[in-house]
């Protein structure tokens, strides 16, 4: 990918060491980072600015649920992938607009693999929806 091509990721995360690595592995596999927000408004001000092609959003922000993120993702279209220190079935409602659903720690490759699977199902070009 290039920087004309690269996908969008917004990366919402309440940690930020993992915050941090998730922007460095997303750099580093050709993505552009449109923004990090470690609590729910913040995500939900980003989320409202329409910066982003896909979303990787932790499950507990600081411990409050980002379920309204999902669902503010969701309604613009924008898919996401949920990341949480919780198994799926801990999860299982909580985010029924996701696209996918990983567990911490989870092997980079993998995420990269999702996000790269999540742009072709979602149709994303010229790092914009389509």
């Amino acid at each position: 990918m290039t920087d004309q091509t690269a996908m969008r990721v917004m990366i919402i995360e309440d940690e930020p060491l993992i915050a941090l690595n998730l922007e460095e592995l997303m750099i580093a596999s050709g993505f552009l980072v449109a923004g990090i927000a470690g609590r729910l408004a913040k995500a939900l001000a980003l989320i409202e600015r329409d910066v982003c092609d896909v979303a990787l959003l932790d499950a507990n922000l600081a411990g409050v649920s980002s379920g309204p993120a999902g669902l503010a993702l969701t309604a613009r279209g924008v898919p996401f992938l949920v990341l949480s220190g919780y198994s799926a079935t801990q999860q299982e409602g909580a985010f029924p607009g996701a696209a996918s659903f990983m567990q911490k720690p989870f092997i980079p490759d993998r995420l990269v693999e999702a996000l790269r699977a999540i742009r072709l199902k979602a149709g994303v070009s010229d790092g914009r929806r389509v």
